[in-house]
């Protein structure tokens, strides 16, 4: 199984670096749109698909990583590269702050809440907050990421850069998923009253995995503020996090190719049938409604764990 995944991870890894070859710059930038939001959807996966906690306010995180990016570098001229991991912070130390009351919160309560979270968030840029969001008009001129001395301007540049993240956001979430910390949110999902009485701490996990996934968001939110040059409020309004979602409803909670398989046909399927831009929601909303019914574990669900029945024999030990 393992073999097997890494097997199609090189392939689709192939696929995805020659596939700018064949395509034009339209096409080349609906991938980036795509990668963007496959690497928000992964970061959402870990609160909704591993630690199973309703979560429909990921947007409000993604556009404080945005408007940290913004605001520092079109106010300090700080690079925008440098800011990646301090938008993560930004936004992690946001859902911190909101996470630790409500984290006991469960189902359609914590729902809500998140709910409510995103759009006061939204409201707060849109009236100017300290007066330097730029209210409705957003912030304008915002440099563009410098790597190596080479600043990425166009489609291209940015789809290798955007995917590289998608890389390494892939690798590094595997890695978390087959983690001990992994196992504990997957036990949390499953039945959160069995993994307490099994000694877990659940409040702990289900706040860091918040966390986390709030940092990666606001990482994401700098890197779409860099591509676009200008951000405004509209960008993260509550649709943005139906849509994440719904990609890792669709894709499968919990499964990493399942969340990167959502992302490409909530945001490439459409693409393709823009000319049937009159039917092409419909078609779309019956595809989901159908799924939600005949495969309400998603496309591409993550596979069932398997546990050594007992404890591997050392060579020094007993027989």
């Amino acid at each position: 199984m393992k073999t097997q995944r890494q097997v199609t991870y090189a392939v689709c890894a192939a696929v995805l670096l020659i596939a700018p070859a064949f395509l034009n710059s339209y096409w080349v930038d609906v991938l980036n749109n795509v990668g963007i939001y496959a690497i928000l959807s992964l970061s959402l996966n870990i609160i909704l698909g591993h630690a199973g906690l309703f979560h429909m306010g990921h947007a409000a995180f993604y556009a404080l990583g945005a408007y940290t990016t913004a605001i520092l570098n079109t106010t300090s001229g700080l690079p925008v590269i440098w800011l990646l991991p301090l938008s993560g912070l930004v936004a992690g130390l946001a859902a911190l702050v909101v996470a630790r009351p409500i984290i006991h919160l469960r189902g359609d309560y914590l729902l809500i809440v998140t709910i409510g979270f995103v759009e006061i968030v939204r409201i707060a840029l849109i009236n100017n907050i300290f007066g330097i969001t730029g209210g409705a008009n957003g912030i304008f001129g915002i440099d563009r990421p410098e790597i190596l001395g080479m600043k990425i301007r166009t489609p291209l540049g940015f789809f290798y850069f955007i995917w590289g993240f998608a890389a390494l956001t892939i690798f590094l979430f595997d890695r978390l998923e087959k983690s001990r910390f992994g196992r504990a949110l997957n036990y949390l999902r499953e039945d959160e009253v069995a993994a307490q009485g099994s000694g877990i701490d659940t409040a702990h996990y289900k706040l860091v995995a918040f966390v986390i996934g709030a940092v990666w968001a606001g990482m994401v939110g700098n890197i779409f503020a860099a591509k676009m040059t200008i951000i405004a409020p509209e960008s993260f309004n509550f649709w943005e996090s139906v849509v994440l979602f719904m990609i890792v409803l669709l894709g499968g909670r919990g499964s990493i190719p399942g969340v990167i398989l959502g992302a490409f046909l909530v945001l490439g399927l459409p693409e393709l049938f823009r000319q049937f831009a009159t039917a092409r929601m419909l078609v779309f909303g019956a595809v989901m409604v159908a799924m939600m019914i005949f495969r309400t574990e998603g496309i591409l669900p993550p596979p069932p764990r398997k546990y050594p029945l007992s404890r591997p024999t050392a060579p020094g030990d007993r027989a």
